[in-house]
């Protein structure tokens, strides 16, 4: 297993200073899933590692884009680092980050009633947001475990109140048994069922995320790929926002129910050790 490590003014100084090896007049970088693409669970994906190594020897700008709202930017580089994948904060981009700048970046400086954890809530407080218990301007969702039921119903009552409600992604349970989180789909669906009330989403595929990510890297609309394993959120999102796009189906997809969707990939592969740079459209 290979054990990678970039210096974090390397970084800075290769997004915003370095041409892209692969065009003269063009940045070209990738927006990376993570689960389903790079690991499944706490299992690695076999090459991921050497991918990510790629990468970063050959200057190419990344970041991960992933939907979970629970982990902070450092917790995600602490699981890739015991996977075998070393990279700084500067590559990660989670939908709790892009939902603290969504609110940042519309003026906000209001209240908040979190139904989340780590990720969300510190990502909230960076982006001027105070977190209240009453009489919140926002009723925010993300992942977690440690919210209950009364807590569920409090944010109802906030929303009829006229509290304005966010949830950080849509993403659906993968309907296994013993999965060991309810899927923030299904709690979204419930608020919004009792409240009468339609959610503002933030991650993918929603255009707010997928838009802030590109911008975090530093990316063109017209350098930007997307890779991911699920048709319906990185794909779906890479494909409105005119950015390429790569399915691997070592996670969610299947070859066989890509007939069912209106839109396509630029590229299938099995995985991600399967790329070859440059990319066609590079």
């Amino acid at each position: 297993m290979f054990n990678f490590h970039l210096n974090f003014w390397d970084v800075i100084h290769r997004r915003y200073n370095s041409p892209s090896k692969y065009t003269n007049d063009m940045q070209q970088g990738l927006l990376i899933d993570m689960d389903g693409v790079i690991y499944n669970g706490e299992t690695l994906i076999q090459g991921a590692d050497t991918f990510i190594g790629n990468l970063i020897k050959q200057d190419i700008p990344f970041a991960f884009m992933t939907n979970n709202s629970q982990r902070t930017s450092l917790e995600v580089t602490r699981k890739l680092k015991r996977l075998g994948i070393e990279v700084t904060k500067e590559h990660v981009y989670t939908s709790a980050m892009a939902t603290g700048k969504f609110l940042g970046d519309q003026g906000h400086s209001g209240t908040a009633y979190v139904l989340g954890e780590g990720g969300l809530l510190t990502s909230l407080h960076e982006n001027g947001i105070t977190l209240v218990d009453t009489d919140p301007e926002f009723v925010v969702l993300g992942e977690g475990r440690n919210f209950t039921l009364e807590m569920v119903q409090r944010a109802v009552d906030m929303i009829l109140a006229g509290a304005k409600f966010i949830t950080t992604n849509r993403d659906p349970s993968p309907k296994k048994p013993g999965w060991n989180n309810l899927g923030i789909a299904a709690t979204t669906a419930m608020i919004e069922e009792a409240s009468g009330v339609k959610a503002f989403v933030i991650g993918k595929p929603s255009p707010v995320m997928m838009r802030s990510a590109r911008k975090f890297l530093g990316l063109e609309t017209a350098g930007t790929t997307v890779i991911g394993d699920t048709m319906e959120t990185d794909i779906q999102g890479g494909v409105q926002m005119g950015y390429k796009t790569v399915l691997v189906l070592s996670g969610i997809a299947s070859k066989e129910r890509l007939g069912k969707y209106a839109f396509k990939p630029d590229l299938i592969v099995g995985s991600v050790d399967k790329l070859e740079f440059p990319l066609k459209w590079w």
